[in-house]
């Protein structure tokens, strides 16, 4: 019994010489770490740091919204104003890249890695705002999506989009100028005609089962 307590204790000598021993070497060798601030830091090229919205390429689906780990992106719509405010808090982001890889577009966000110095001392300062315009049912005044997605979704469909009767009100309205107004106001409930005006789903659906009854 004294030769095995005698055996556990010599093998126990082994690892404390070996940490031993890193902490000698660790101590004559210069350090691993980079030595920024006092020297500029060059990241490796897929380096994931601040992720940067393209405006002109950001179509407010609010997808990067729905795979933020940390809720780091949110939502709100206002239907009175008509106006979409993507918040993005990079105090809460974890740079995973998830925002990246879902973009619809491609092009929305992307990872920078140059800029990843983004620490501040008032938190406010990392909070970066986005407003995008909506399209409104012109029945019950609910939430399609922003102009930007279904113009984007008509030129990813291509010939397929005109068989949707909202994206050619859509492509309409662009077509009309300015001063004249494609839509017809909806007067006495939803009818037949009422498909070609800019209506939310369910109110596209409760015009097709008036046409099937």
């Amino acid at each position: 019994m004294k030769r095995k307590k005698l055996i556990i204790r010599n093998k126990m000598k082994y690892p404390k010489l070996r940490e031993l021993k890193e902490a000698v070497i660790s101590l004559v060798t210069p350090a691993y770490t980079s030595p920024f601030p006092a020297r500029e830091h060059i990241p490796e090229e897929r380096f994931r740091g601040k992720p940067v919205v393209n405006e002109k390429k950001c179509v407010g689906c609010v997808t990067c919204t729905n795979v933020c780990p940390p809720n780091a992106i949110t939502v709100s719509d206002d239907a009175h104003t008509g106006i979409r405010t993507i918040v993005r808090d990079y105090g809460k982001c974890i740079f995973c890249g998830q925002c990246e890889t879902f973009c619809i577009t491609g092009e929305g966000v992307k990872l920078s890695n140059t800029l990843y110095d983004i620490a501040v001392f008032d938190r406010s300062n990392s909070v970066e705002t986005q407003t995008r315009e909506l399209v409104l049912c012109s029945h019950c005044n609910a939430v399609i999506s922003t102009k930007e997605h279904i113009h984007f979704l008509c030129e990813k469909l291509g010939p397929k989009g005109y068989s949707s009767t909202l994206a050619l009100n859509i492509l309409n309205q662009t077509m009309v100028p300015s001063s004249e107004d494609a839509d017809v106001p909806v007067q006495d409930g939803l009818k037949r005609k009422d498909m070609f005006n800019t209506i939310c789903p369910n109110c596209q659906r409760s015009v097709q089962v008036k046409m099937l009854l």
